[in-house]
């Protein structure tokens, strides 16, 4: 993956809800968490 890519807005929201839901698994946790890693981060 490229320095200059990143996860979109949508998604992010999609992975934040994944990792607040209990009954996720483990692995789309990981996922999530992968996913959200990528993020631009918030300025401030």
């Amino acid at each position: 993956m490229a320095k200059n890519e990143q996860t979109s807005k949508r998604l992010g929201k999609l992975a934040s809800k994944v990792l607040k839901d209990p009954k996720s698994t483990k692995t789309s946790k990981s996922l999530a968490g992968s996913v959200l890693t990528q993020r631009p981060n918030k300025k401030k």
